[in-house]
Order: C-alpha cells, then structure tokens, then sequence
C-alpha cells in the first residue's frame, strides 16, 4: 500500500508538478476548493476552504506526508477586510492543526529565501511567519527557500517575459540590479521528493537554488534573446517600490495586489546560504537558460498570473471571482494584542463583558445560559445578530462563534460553510486573530459596505484597544 501524500495548494503550477513526480511511488491526494478538477494530473482530489478547520481536516485525514503550497488565495468572499499576512496566518494555523489530528508524520513548505538582514519586506517576513506557524502544532516541518521558480504558468516568470515582449525600450530602476539564485520547476519538486519521509530533515530548512546567481536585468536580457527580441535597457538610480509597482502593473496587466510584494521583496538579495544549501543527489541543477526555454515552450498561452502560487504570496485580488460575488459573503480579519499569560477562551469572556458596554447605548446585548450573545436595537424584539458560541469547537487557543440568526443576517439557503466569528490566538502566545468567515449579510450590498461593514471594523479596533489597555496594565 502506497504512503499517501497530500499536497495543499495543489491546483498551483507547482503543485500538479509535484503529483505527476510522485504519482508513480505515493497515493497523492490534492486539496482544491472548487469540486471540477480534471484535466488527467495524476492525483485524486478532496474539496475543502482552507480557512475552515473542520473541512481541513477532513481533507489532510489519512495523510502521511503533507506539502504545503499555499501563499494566500483568491478570496472567497465578496468583501475582504484583512491583510495577506494575517490570512497565511490562518490558513497555516489551520494546516498544521489538520495535520496534528492526522497523525502527519512530516509537513514540507516551499518558502522563501530569507536573506540576513533586520528589514525584511511584509512578504519575506510572512513567509518567516508561516514556517514558524506550521510547526507549531506537533509535526516536524521540512522547508525549502526557494527564489525565484522558473517553470511553465509559474507567476513571476510571465511579468518578468511580458515586460521584455511589450517594451521595446525599457527604463530598469535599481532593483534590477539585484542579484537572485533561480531554481528550475523541476529541481524543485525533485528536492521536495528527495525530502518526504527523509528524517534527517526534520524540523530544519534548506535554501535551494541553481549554480547561477543572476539580476533580474540578465534574466530580462537572457529572455530578449531566446524570444528573438532586441531590447534596449536604461538603467536609472532609483529604488522606488511604488512606482515599480505601478509601471509593472500596467504594463503586464498583472493583478497589483500580486505584484506588490514581488516588488517590495526585490530590494533583498535572494541567493542560498551555502551552509544550508540542498542538492539534488542524482544530477546537477538545471541551468537557468534551459529551464527557461521549458518554461516559455510549454507555458499556456492563455495563461493569466495565477491566484496561488509556490513562490510569492498572493495578496486577495482587489476583484474576487464570479462565485464569490455570487455569495456575498464577507472576510474579515484583525489581529489583536494578547496580553501575557491569556488565552482564546480569556479573549470571548473579554469580548463577551466588553459589548455591552460598547455598544451602550445604540445597542443591548444578551448573554443567554450557554454563553450565546443576542445584540438588539432598541425597540425591536428580533435580534439584529445571534452569535452562538460552540463549546465543543472550541479550545483555549480558539474560541468560536456560528453566526446562527438575526436580522443582519442572510436566512437563505443553508451553505456548506456557515459564517462565524473566531478568536484565534497566534502561535507565540503574543497576539489574537479576530476573525469572521463566510458571513452573508441580509442587508443590500452597498448599504452592507457602508454601514454594518464599517462598523465592524470601528469595534474591532475599539476591542484591540481594550485588549492593549489590559496588557499594558498586566505589565505594570
């Protein structure tokens, strides 16, 4: 019987590599959102939204190894209030409990190179942060940085082409200039097969990378010669991330929410550490000239910058898809101070005591025997919302709600995901998530947006005050 591999992340480009290298020696299981997937790439597929732990780990059941390939999603919901950190977050938090329960016996993350300075950009030090979340549920986590991956349908690859075919003459600002290590699609999902089920790996990070370290500049130039093109490069002293952003942006049509944190992460010089270095055992690396003649042969042509990729967070798109507007439904995600010694279940008896008063006197909560919150506008007998708390979802670091009535709330058809509040305490013990799921509104869109939406976030940041208030007097 084969060991079963199961690979989060795996509609990505990378992650249908890695089932086709491993088909043929692990049972391989892909975790997808969307119920349609064909297209003949040799793994079966469980459908779950990673940001539900109950569907997590109901996927990740049965699993022997897992891979972790998801740097932030397309959102689910029509309205996103959260930033890309605190969403990879979750989604890690959620992984590592499922493979918890699982009885995983390894997690492998492909992240990012981490370079040896104290500013890193949001996006490195997310990726930081999801590798330390990841491990901290039991199972041992092995995890390769990577650079920049050149494969086909990879993400940065097609800005990086897309600038050299539409820009006859280019202006190249100084982050051009810094230097990279890029890795071939294939070495990388050789390197993630060369470590499953490889003890010697537990619980430590390699970087992985060619033998070329290469700028972007040569990589754009390389480019221009194996697509036949002459292009004209001007450098120019500025370092300027925004207006990078900007340029980029219109001119490949790339999604801004993604090109961003590429940008931003450019200052940094992504090249491997030679003390933690991983080869692969049986060949030399590919060199990057070659992997990139694949990458441009076989890449799609209809192929658009892919929402999840393995090698850069994708920020939520400012624009979500057909279904989730569909849904109207809402995310919404804040993190919050946690003061010393406290936890998720400490943050709901907060929150719980707190409301009232807050919300006095536009508004009175009850608290009925189980803990349930009833918030009503004065003069009506039908609560505006009923928070529902689940005692045996719940743990001392996390502390859930179900969104189960009200009249805010939409009594439609029920869905298989049911909105719900959560305070989830982050991994370290010094922070909380305060977060709602799938919360579908019963109010017309646009007044939701500008009224219940905002409101939202005005008490949130009045209850991180709160919460601030208290840390700051416990450590007095």
């Amino acid at each position: 019987m084969k060991d079963r591999v199961i690979i989060g992340g795996a509609t990505g480009y990378v992650g249908r590599a890695l089932a086709q290298q491993l088909s043929t020696r692990y049972d391989v299981v892909g975790i997808t959102r969307s119920s349609k997937q064909s297209d003949g790439v040799a793994m079966t597929w469980r459908t779950a939204d990673l940001f539900s732990l109950v569907e997590t780990k109901r996927a990740l059941e049965g699993a022997r190894f897992a891979v972790y390939l998801v740097h932030s999603m397309l959102p689910s919901a029509r309205l996103t209030q959260a930033s890309f950190e605190d969403l990879d977050v979750l989604l890690a938090d959620n992984f590592a409990r499922a493979a918890s329960a699982a009885k995983a016996e390894q997690i492998v993350y492909l992240g990012g190179i981490i370079p040896k300075t104290k500013t890193l950009s949001r996006h490195l030090r997310s990726r930081l942060e999801v590798e330390s979340v990841l491990g901290a549920h039991g199972v041992p986590v092995t995890t390769l940085r990577a650079g920049l991956v050149v494969g086909p349908n990879a993400s940065s690859l097609p800005i990086l082409t897309t600038l050299v075919q539409r820009l006859p003459v280019m202006l190249t600002p100084r982050w051009t200039r810094t230097p990279t290590q890029p890795i071939a699609l294939t070495d990388v999902v050789e390197l993630i097969e060369q470590v499953l089920g490889d003890r010697t790996t537990y619980g430590q990070y390699f970087d992985v990378g060619g033998d070329e370290v290469l700028t972007h500049l040569e990589m754009m130039r390389t480019a221009a010669r194996e697509l036949g093109l002459s292009r004209r490069m001007l450098g120019v002293p500025l370092l300027s991330p925004r207006l990078s952003k900007a340029w980029v942006t219109m001119v490949t049509g790339a999604p801004a929410a993604l090109v961003g944190p590429l940008v931003e992460s450019l200052v940094h010089a992504m090249v491997v550490d030679p003390a933690k270095r991983l080869c692969l055992a049986r060949r030399p690396p590919t060199p990057f000239v070659e992997a990139l003649r694949d990458a441009v042969a076989t890449s799609s042509p209809t192929t658009t910058v892919p929402a999840t990729t393995a090698l850069a967070s994708t920020v939520p798109a400012t624009r979500p898809s057909q279904a989730a507007k569909a849904r109207s439904s809402v995310r919404s995600v804040q993190r919050l101070t946690l003061p010393p010694g406290r936890n998720a279940t400490w943050v709901a008896d907060q929150y719980r005591a707190w409301l009232p008063r807050f919300l006095r006197p536009f508004l009175r909560v009850l608290r009925g025997d189980d803990a349930t919150l009833y918030i009503h506008g004065f003069g009506l007998r039908t609560p505006l919302l009923v928070l529902d708390y689940n005692d045996e979802l719940s743990s001392p670091d996390r502390a859930l709600y179900y969104i189960t009535g009200g009249l805010l709330a939409h009594q439609g058809e029920v869905t298989r995901l049911r909105g719900r509040l959560e305070f989830r305490v982050v991994p370290g013990g010094k922070e909380v998530m305060a977060a709602i799921h799938d919360f579908q509104p019963s109010l017309p869109w646009y007044v939701y947006s500008v009224t219940q939406a905002i409101a939202h976030l005005v008490v949130m940041k009045a209850f991180g005050r709160h919460l601030s208030r208290l840390a700051m007097g416990e450590r007095s």
